[in-house]
């Protein structure tokens, strides 16, 4: 039976984050139990699967599993993860399937016998072309993933005269796209960012060791001080003599904008700048280019909280609680039956009556994808009493995908290309509808518009993509997305390998089984 067409997609209807990394480099301490406490500060960034990588100098164990970190690690596997360095990663799939396979850290050997552990948060765009040179040079044959993280650490790993030092300043000028690479062999902790700085990556300083990790909460977990962000295009390296620099391209900074509004932590600091207050002040200048009368400002927990707190403060209108929020709901593997997926957004979110009854609403919510939920939320909130639902997105209007490591729908499905403001507004029933500016949100971030990547909002991406070439998610895996000039789908094409491939055969994996070690 088909699901309801406003239920199941309305649970699943928000842009999905993309990974988080973790490295540490410290002798005397527990560094498994360090990164898993690392990667559950990142766990918003992906929930697909988790993994650790650990060296005690000699070797490299890594174990990894699909599910949350807190569902894949358990006291006696993290105390058996012993050693002084450690690479950890939570994934959501940006290139390749949800599969056993495509979990991180990727590993590989080298024909001398080295070891490389790889934890990546981003996406590549020239995937097609890494992925053949890969399979002309790698020795170590195929080893069932399907992403972007495993070919790199294939390439690293195939240079047998050089150190992996060396084979990294050769290989990432190569890469085209957003990374920020966490890697190591049994000796040294590695971290490297594209020359555009797409996805963030900083350094900390513990006091027996370093921390790198994708957002400074993570550095706060762990109590590592902060030291400053790993800059773009700069090559790290810590091991026994301390930390060195290197630099395999010259900076053109491109953060993320979409960081700002959705992906990182409120309580991480982007380029100096507390995210928290960012969507605060996002708020304060929504509430500035879209005033409304109304009785309460409600947020779209928890995103859309600080930019509502900022509107309520910018309009005087009284903020409040309106909606209460499932915090244990996440990714699920569980399907819902056909009864509670006509519940749809109550899984999430359900009203608070008394608040809601009789009143003129502003909805604060941080980006409208495909329309579903939102249009859920405006049912919703009628049938619970609200007599006026105005509805304020903290982001302008998502028109484009993203290709940097951020799964978008793609660009037929998103509501707001090729209609207006009012259909989006007709669309999911709203009294009223308004947007951020991209003026308004750049000016929140303090950072000058040249150093932001604002391309899901105004279709101007800084890194090329590839004219006719493969490129989305499952392009490992022989179902290609292509785009044309507008960025506009122009043919799939069906391989022999399912997107949705089972981790049952994960044990086809050398002698692995999902949750092992390799």
């Amino acid at each position: 039976m088909a699901p309801h067409p406003e239920s199941a997609a309305a649970v699943d209807d928000e842009p999905r984050e993309e990974c988080g990394v973790f490295g540490a480099w410290a002798p005397g301490e527990e560094v498994a139990k360090l990164a898993y406490y690392g990667l559950y500060a990142l766990q918003h960034r992906g929930q697909e699967a988790a993994g650790i990588a650990v060296s005690d100098g000699s070797s490299i164990v890594v174990f990894k599993d699909v599910g949350l970190v807190s569902q894949v690690f358990d006291e006696a596997t993290l105390t058996s993860l012993r050693g002084h360095i450690a690479v950890g990663h939570c994934r959501y799939s940006t290139t390749g399937g949800s599969n056993w396979e495509n979990a991180q850290p990727s590993f590989r050997t080298t024909s001398t016998g080295t070891s490389i552990a790889l934890g990546h948060n981003g996406n590549l765009v020239n995937t097609a072309e890494l992925a053949r040179r890969a399979h002309e040079s790698v020795p170590a044959g195929v080893t069932g993933s399907t992403t972007d993280s495993d070919v790199v650490t294939a390439l690293l790993a195939a240079s047998p005269d050089k150190s992996v030092e060396a084979a990294a300043m050769e290989l990432l000028p190569t890469l085209r796209g957003a990374f920020s690479l966490v890697f190591m062999d049994e000796n040294t902790l590695y971290a490297a960012r594209d020359a555009h700085g797409v996805r963030p990556l900083v350094l900390g300083r513990l006091e027996r060791g370093w921390v790198v990790a994708s957002e400074t909460a993570a550095l706060d977990i762990v109590g590592a001080s902060f030291v400053r962000e790993i800059e773009p295009g700069e090559l790290i390296a810590i091991d026994d003599d301390g930390l060195r620099s290197q630099r395999w391209a010259s900076p053109e900074p491109k953060g993320c904008v979409f960081e700002y509004v959705y992906l990182a932590r409120p309580d991480t600091s982007i380029s100096g700048r507390s995210v928290h207050a960012a969507r605060v002040e996002i708020g304060r200048r929504l509430a500035r280019e879209h005033p409304v009368e109304a009785d309460l400002v409600i947020p779209t927990p928890e995103s859309g909280t600080p930019a509502a707190i900022g509107y309520a403060e910018e309009s005087g209108i009284p903020y409040g609680q309106g909606l209460v929020k499932n915090a244990y709901v996440g990714r699920t593997f569980i399907q819902p039956s056909q009864t509670i997926r006509k519940l749809g957004i109550r899984l999430k979110l359900n009203p608070l009556r008394d608040v809601i009854r009789g009143k003129r609403l502003v909805v604060v919510d941080d980006s409208i994808v495909r329309g579903n939920t939102q249009r859920a939320l405006v049912r919703m909130l009628r049938e619970a009493g609200a007599l006026e639902v105005h509805v304020r997105i903290s982001s302008p209007p998502v028109k484009w995908p993203c290709f940097y490591g951020i799964d978008f729908a793609s660009r037929a499905e998103l509501v707001a290309n090729g209609v207006d403001v009012d259909g989006v507004r007709t669309s999911i029933g709203a009294d009223s509808l308004g947007y951020v500016s991209l003026g308004g949100l750049v000016r929140a971030t303090e950072q000058p518009t040249n150093r932001l990547c604002t391309a899901c909002f105004s279709g101007e991406y800084p890194i090329p993509l590839p004219e006719g070439d493969a490129i989305g998610k499952h392009v490992l895996e022989g179902v290609e997305r292509r785009v044309d000039a507008d960025g506009l789908p122009i043919g799939d094409s069906a391989g022999s390998t399912s997107a949705g491939a089972s981790s049952a055969g994960a044990s086809s994996v050398g002698s692995s089984a999902p949750g092992a070690r390799t």
